[in-house]
């Protein structure tokens, strides 16, 4: 595969993202490339100022950048279903859906609004709430995209139906590691229903490698942010970078449904855009669709794809 960079991206006049988590880091860098390709933008977050900030390093870049920041609690359902409430209520379509935003290595176990475990909550089942809410608007667009933002952590980790809310036993990297096998798993499942149901919407997933975001440099766990702090600068890329696989998993003519993209470098740390290592019990058809259910259960029934 040639390289591929944010210079490759198509000309996307016409076309409404949503980025999820984007007044930073991967999300924010994702929003920057996508407004010089000429989207139309909403970018999200839960806190307005952190948003007016990014607003205003979109338009430094791009000055004539048509984006707005909306306020999008991943860690509140009531939050999700406000957000997409309007979303839907707008006569516009949604043609790329990134699931972006996260945490990481919350050291101690804390809950969402909603009782979730916050890792498990924001990470996944957040945006698995999101997409439901939001499959009407995005089944307007002609060739709608939904890029779930996975991380290497999930080829460690598994899940523990037994303990989705860590609520037995809780180890902060277990529990990201669990929330980013739930969202690639969640990824492959939604292609899946969606070519079952012959739908014109295509899910992808992406992880950015190793990059310098404030995901990890501002991470509560003391011990991962020193680790990090100290290692990071010697093997990391940087957010714009790090941002390439999911852009490409949302706009090439190239990433096929049911694709996920990561760097094509070392160990897939760092690099350019190229399939990534998927693994095996991320494609477990048995888990896949038992995660599913219970994501129905807690959160909001997942609309029809056809």
């Amino acid at each position: 595969m040639p390289r591929w960079t944010a210079a490759s991206i198509p000309n996307l006049a016409g076309r409404r993202a949503i980025i999820t988590g984007a007044t930073s880091g991967i999300g924010l860098e994702s929003a920057i490339a996508l407004a010089g390709a000429g989207a139309e933008l909403i970018i999200t977050g839960r806190n307005p100022q952190k948003g007016g900030t990014a607003l205003a390093s979109i338009r430094a870049r791009h000055p004539k950048a048509n984006v707005r920041f909306e306020i999008a609690n991943m860690a509140s359902l009531r939050s999700i279903r406000e957000f997409a409430e309007r979303e839907v209520a707008a006569p516009a379509q949604i043609d790329i859906l990134m699931n972006n935003a996260g945490v990481f290595a919350v050291p101690q176990r804390r809950t969402t609004e909603d009782g979730f475990e916050m890792q498990f909550g924001v990470n996944y089942l957040g945006h698995f709430a999101l997409t439901a809410f939001l499959v009407p608007a995005l089944l307007r667009a002609t060739a709608p995209r939904v890029v779930t933002i996975s991380s290497l952590a999930h080829q460690q980790a598994r899940i523990d139906f037994d303990n989705l809310q860590s609520e037995r036993q809780y180890s902060p990297l277990v529990a990201y590691g669990q929330s980013k096998l739930a969202d690639l798993i969640f990824a492959l499942e939604l292609q899946r229903r969606a070519h079952e149901a012959r739908s014109r919407l295509a899910s992808t997933a992406a992880h950015p490698g190793l990059a310098t975001t404030n995901i990890i440099t501002n991470v509560e766990n003391r011990t991962a942010s020193l680790a990090w702090n100290f290692f990071g600068p010697l093997v990391a890329q940087s957010a714009a970078h790090g941002a390439l696989p999911g852009l490409y998993a949302a706009t090439s003519a190239d990433a096929r449904p049911g694709g996920y993209y990561g760097p094509d470098g070392f160990r897939e740390y760092w690099g350019y855009p190229a399939p990534a290592r998927i693994a095996p019990q991320a494609e477990d058809r048995a888990s896949a669709e038992r995660l599913w259910r219970m994501s129905e259960q807690v959160t909001v029934p997942f609309p029809a794809l056809g």
